[in-house]
């Protein structure tokens, strides 16, 4: 008797266990963060275009942030970067299979600023980096050492 009713509560017992695990986070919980979709950003060099990286950012938030908002303005933040990395790409000068990651952290954090308050932004975390090709590329110089 006890293992009939224990099989008919079982499937809802199961169905609000993978409801409450794929709610997003709640506001305040800590290791909030928005994912970009991925964004080729160009590698020129002497003004010529040589490649593309396409890059998965992560921009990660404080406790504190509104995160399904800040989540709402996504197509902003690459657009913001996008159109950074066409001013002034971020090259390499030792390698032209990724980007200068420093560089391109500090002009998206810049820019997140401008799209929502920096209060609610922690810092960038490039997840993965990914060249359009890897031979057939100029040597980069050589570092002198």
């Amino acid at each position: 008797m006890r293992r009939r009713q224990l099989l008919a509560v079982l499937p809802f017992a199961l169905a609000a266990g993978s409801a409450s695990a794929s709610a997003p986070p709640k506001k305040g919980s800590a290791g909030q963060y928005v994912d970009l979709s991925p964004i080729a950003l160009p590698i020129v060099l002497n003004g010529r275009l040589i490649n593309y990286v396409f890059v998965q950012v992560r921009l990660n938030l404080t406790a504190s942030a509104d995160a399904p908002k800040i989540r709402e303005k996504e197509p902003w933040f690459r657009d913001a970067l996008v159109r950074a990395g066409h001013r002034t790409p971020f090259t390499k000068a030792t390698d032209y299979t990724v980007i200068d990651e420093a560089r391109m952290k500090a002009t998206l954090m810049r820019e997140a600023a401008t799209i929502t308050p920096a209060r609610d932004l922690l810092s960038v975390t490039v997840v993965n980096q990914t060249p359009k090709q890897r031979n057939g590329l100029p040597r980069p110089p050589a570092t002198g050492r």
